[in-house]
């Protein structure tokens, strides 16, 4: 390359054009020469085209959208397209295009989704944008080449539209349940929050009547390692547990009756209970309902600790439409002499929500069921139905019903039976005066109820078994007839 020799000091340098640095300081080549020159005409011949988009910022499902596509040139316009960009660039799909020939402009979607509106020969705006509009988006220019006024010269630019979506819904449920209450042993209770809709994902933190949760974290196992069992927080850290001590245990067995279950005071034999003042408790003819019987908590001191661990966990599931489900997991030792009636709650934050959303429950035992028995006057033959139809208080976390018959078994020879109803088919008159308990359990507590079944003699099975003796009766006779009859025949 031939450069330009240096001026003298305090000479000005005459650059009005090539010839005259030619003449004046420098040396160069024809080939050099020939090269300014072309790049001289080819700059006049294409002038310049620059674009740009203003970045936007993140927008809420639901909102207006402006893209707007800034171009500089100083030639002559032939169009402007923008596209949305897919599968990570590999697919470019128009959306709209400006004709500057014809100054039309028109867009590429379906009818269905023609949502595109023209600003300005560059500008379009997206109403109510969803989910699915997420991503880049380009913006390409092209003007006329000044030689030829037949090519196009294109220049793009592109900018990301991230598109945000609060969460539609936060649940709280408890993990394993219905589960039995355990008087005796110590076991874990795990809350799970689940919050479905949101994009990105949602914060979720747990409280407990009103106070923020201390927690320590862990990493949630996955399916296969939990081993399709209830202890993924001992697999990551163990909870605490106390032995318990045999004198209190033996105590506490004491006061179990054959059974296995806590002795019943004056449920046995309802009928018999009676107070000072008051006349003995005579059974109705229709169905009997026994007061309820609370289980007596008995929890030593020593295995529940008044302060406990909280331990917390949480997986991201993306979804087919961008959006993420949270499921955050809250697992403690579970005490229920300070659980019961605690208030737990679960709040999500989210970029797009002005305040947190909460949801919550109030853990609570069971209290006094609520007994259904249908038909009220059962007869000898009808299928009975026992149902729970509901408690004194809000249960939380879903109870165990459990069924059994007091002093013996069931029709079908069964000890218990589980399940909110409890069904008994064709009753036999064998079963009047029987009596059934329900016993209703969640890891909070246990309560019993029992209930009274009366059966009433059914008039049609009589009048049928009355038919049915007298047809046997009658075919009995003519049988007798038939046999004298031969022997005298036989005789003479």
């Amino acid at each position: 390359m031939v450069g330009i020799t240096a001026p003298v000091a305090g000479e000005p340098v005459n650059a009005d054009g090539v010839w005259d640095l030619l003449s004046n300081k420098g040396k160069m080549t024809v080939f050099s020469l020939c090269l300014l020159l072309c790049a001289d005409l080819l700059d006049f011949a294409v002038g310049y085209l620059t674009v740009t988009i203003e970045p936007l910022p993140p927008v809420v499902v639901g909102e207006t959208v402006t893209l707007k596509c800034n171009f500089k040139t100083d030639g002559r316009l032939r169009e402007i397209v923008w596209y949305r960009v897919t599968d990570g660039g590999t697919i470019k799909q128009k959306i709209f295009t400006y004709d500057a020939m014809f100054n039309t402009n028109y867009s590429h979607m379906e009818d269905y989704r023609k949502r595109e509106d023209l600003v300005y020969q560059s500008t379009v705006r997206l109403p109510e944008v969803r989910i699915s509009d997420n991503g880049p988006y380009e913006c390409h220019v092209g003007i006329y080449d000044r030689a030829t006024r037949e090519k196009v010269v294109l220049a793009s630019g592109n900018v990301f539209l991230t598109v945000m979506s609060p969460p539609n819904n936060i649940s709280v449920m408890a993990e394993n349940t219905p589960a039995p209450f355990s008087r005796y042993q110590a076991q874990n209770f795990t809350l799970v929050c689940t919050a479905k809709g949101g994009k990105p994902a949602p914060s979720v933190y747990f409280k407990r009547d009103g106070e923020l949760i201390e927690v320590i974290s862990y990493v949630q196992p996955s399916t296969g390692e939990q081993g399709g069992t209830s202890a993924g927080v001992r697999g990551a850290r163990p909870l605490i547990s106390r032995d318990l001590d045999d004198t209190k245990l033996h105590r506490s067995l004491s006061l179990l009756d054959p059974e296995g279950r806590s002795a019943r005071l004056y449920t046995e034999s309802p009928q018999r209970f009676h107070t000072q003042g008051q006349q003995a408790y005579e059974p109705s003819p229709a169905t009997e309902t026994i007061p309820e019987t609370v289980v007596s908590r008995e929890f030593p001191r020593w295995v529940h600790s008044t302060d406990p661990l909280y331990y917390f966990s949480h997986i991201h599931v993306p979804q087919s439409d961008g959006s993420v489900v949270v499921q955050a997991k809250l697992t403690w030792t579970l005490n229920p002499q300070l659980d019961n009636d605690a208030l737990f709650s679960c709040e999500v934050k989210h970029p797009a929500l002005s305040m947190p959303m909460q949801t919550e429950v109030t853990l609570a035992a069971p209290k006094g069921p609520k007994l259904l028995m249908t038909p009220t006057r059962a007869k000898v033959g009808d299928t009975v139905r026992i149902t729970v139809q509901g408690f004194q208080n809000e249960v939380f976390p879903e109870p165990l019903f459990t069924w059994t018959q007091v002093g013996g078994h069931m029709l079908d020879g069964s000890t218990e039976r589980e399940g909110r109803e409890l069904v008994l088919e064709r009753v036999p008159a064998e079963l009047n005066g029987s009596m059934y308990r329900c016993t209703a359990q969640n890891p909070l507590g246990s309560t019993d109820t029992h209930i009274r079944l009366i059966v009433f003699e059914n008039p049609s099975m009589m009048k049928r078994n009355q038919n049915n003796e007298a047809t046997g009766a009658h075919a009995l006779g003519l049988t007798w007839i038939a046999i004298v009859f031969t022997v005298t025949v036989e005789l003479t």
